[in-house]
């Protein structure tokens, strides 16, 4: 799946929905005009495969960019736990499988469970509405490595640096900063936004973020903080100049990330990307529903495929508010359309 991008629906990737799966063995060409330059990635919709790393960034550049950084950098950020005890299956099923044998005590000895009692979160965070999440990752990282082997970046001094953020995490959003510095946010999901200065981002699964720093001399801590679950993804930041200097210790808490936190009343659309005012076609209230006992969610109290269509016609305008009635955040991504 081509997550972001707007394509035509047989080139989407997602398995009996717009494709047959591709067996082992087989093979399937996607073709498709790219639509929009930004920060995009792409993985399979199949099992647990995305867990497993199976995925990727796809940068579309911007022919009129108007360019003018020194360093420009992907970040991919996940939350990781495959061969490390438990695969990532038998977690899903020891989550979906949660009402069988609440209670017990079993649940708690599972590893990377952590759940409280009677099966309320273990994770908690305000900025998320209470729960964090249902699994303790043993490891984050940043472009396939841990805190243990963190990457550097490398800077020219006095040079400009884009990051690109894509968290391709499934169970943990990330807080992230970078020691000493603020960052100016450019792109969201791939699409301009006026530009604005924070010292933290929140990612959430899926999400994207475009950021432009200027670093000062020296060795900076580039920290992803597993929002309500304490542990961390970590890399270095450092500046030609400063070659010589120790990189900081691991585990280090910038101040940053208590700072400043964009919001989603920071971002406006660039005009050039912005829907011109005319009146709604259709205006869909969806409401998301479901419990941790079972493990089961859905729209309107059904799961898919029971839940009835969205009839929309091509070229319509259409507004989908979405009420979350349940106690677990819920990222919400729309495929084909933006």
């Amino acid at each position: 799946h081509w997550h972001g991008l707007a394509l035509r629906n047989d080139m989407d990737g997602v398995h009996d929905l717009t494709q047959a799966p591709i067996l082992p063995g087989e093979s399937f060409t996607y073709r498709f005009l790219a639509p929009h330059a930004g920060t995009y990635w792409f993985h399979p919709h199949m099992g647990t495969q995305l867990d497993r790393a199976l995925y990727a960034p796809l940068i579309i550049e911007d022919p009129d960019e108007p360019g003018g950084y020194d360093v420009d950098q992907v970040i991919v950020l996940d939350d990781w736990l495959d061969g490390i005890g438990r695969t990532p299956d038998d977690v899903l099923a020891s989550l979906t499988g949660m009402n069988m044998d609440m209670g017990s005590g079993s649940m708690g000895s599972m590893p990377g469970m952590d759940h409280g009692s009677m099966g309320m979160p273990a994770f908690e965070s305000e900025i998320l509405g209470g729960d964090a999440g249902d699994v303790d990752y043993p490891l984050h990282l940043i472009n396939g490595r841990p805190t243990a082997d963190r990457p550097t970046i490398d800077v020219p001094a006095g040079g400009r640096m884009r990051l690109r953020f894509i968290n391709a995490g499934s169970d943990t959003a990330y807080r992230v900063a970078l020691g000493g510095h603020r960052m100016t946010v450019t792109h969201t999901d791939g699409f301009p936004v006026e530009p604005v200065e924070v010292e933290a981002i929140l990612v959430g699964m899926g999400e994207r973020y475009d950021v432009i720093v200027q670093p000062q001399s020296g060795a900076w801590p580039l920290v992803a903080l597993a929002e309500g679950k304490d542990l961390t993804a970590e890399a270095t930041v450092r500046t030609s100049d400063a070659v010589a200097t120790q990189a900081p210790p691991a585990g280090e808490h910038p101040a940053e990330l208590d700072g400043r936190l964009l919001t989603l009343a920071d971002l406006r659309a660039t005009e050039s990307v912005r829907l011109g005012t005319r009146p709604l076609d259709v205006d869909e209230l969806i409401k998301i529903t479901g419990s941790m006992m079972p493990y089961s969610w859905g729209f309107d109290g059904a799961a898919f495929p029971q839940r009835a269509p969205i009839e929309i016609q091509e070229g319509q305008r259409v507004r989908l508010t979405f009420e979350n009635t349940t106690t677990m955040w819920h990222p919400i991504h729309l495929h084909g359309m933006w």
